[in-house]
């Protein structure tokens, strides 16, 4: 008999939920992207694109944010044991980093909804280095004797933020000639910078799609683990 959903199925349960709306809406956005510069689409159909581009993307960043707490907690049934003060961070993490992304979408085009921006950016950052240094330290101390695979996942995992800054970075052509396409209409100049815009950042949405599929892979397998 079934006494009901553990912590751990919970848990498990919420890691895949997170995975599916980061995969999923990613690859949409990436199709709305592809209307943006569509030769054959009005000016009108191009803006609304660019709009759902936007709207979409809420949804990966939000699932990112939770990503690294659930998977923290996760790591508890694998015999990674945190001391109180780390898993007091990773249980924080999640919620401020949430909340940050919320305000930074719905504050948009507000000092308040910048501050958020820039914060969520300077925490990105933190852990993109951070992250790489504590599977180091945890690698050579044995930490993850149990569960080296975990490691794994960690560094893909600072990859894919890595990668999804490089991807806003080559984006940012894009929005600028899209919000002067909202106003002035489209131009062969705008048009251009759209294409290239899209061209360059379409390397780091594949290599983001390759990051989050090779970690669910590592989460499936569990190379190194014990048998047991």
């Amino acid at each position: 008999m079934h006494d009901g959903v553990t912590s751990y199925e919970l848990l498990q349960f919420l890691h895949i939920f997170l995975f599916v709306f980061w995969l999923g809406p990613d690859v949409a956005v990436y199709a709305w992207s592809r209307k943006v510069v569509e030769a054959g689409a009005s000016a009108e159909q191009r803006v609304v694109a660019g709009r759902m581009m936007a709207m979409v993307d809420v949804i990966p960043r939000a699932a990112i944010s939770l990503m690294l707490t659930v998977g923290g907690l996760l790591s508890e049934y694998v015999g990674l044991a945190h001391p109180w003060w780390q898993m007091a961070g990773i249980v924080l993490l999640g919620p401020v980093w949430l909340t940050l992304v919320l305000v930074a979408v719905f504050r948009d085009g507000t000092p308040f909804g910048a501050t958020a921006e820039r914060f969520e950016s300077w925490l990105r950052w933190l852990l993109i280095v951070a992250v790489p240094l504590s599977v180091a330290y945890s690698t050579v101390t044995g930490r993850l004797a149990l569960a080296p695979y975990v490691g794994g996942k960690l560094l893909l995992f600072a990859a894919v933020l890595l990668f999804g800054y490089l991807l806003r970075a080559r984006l940012a052509p894009l929005r600028e000639a899209l919000a002067a396409l909202a106003t002035t209409g489209p131009t062969p100049v705008q048009d251009e910078a759209m294409r290239v815009s899209l061209a360059r950042s379409r390397p780091y949405s594949v290599a983001i799609w390759v990051a989050l599929l090779t970690a669910a892979l590592l989460g499936v397998l569990k190379p190194g683990a014990p048998a047991n």
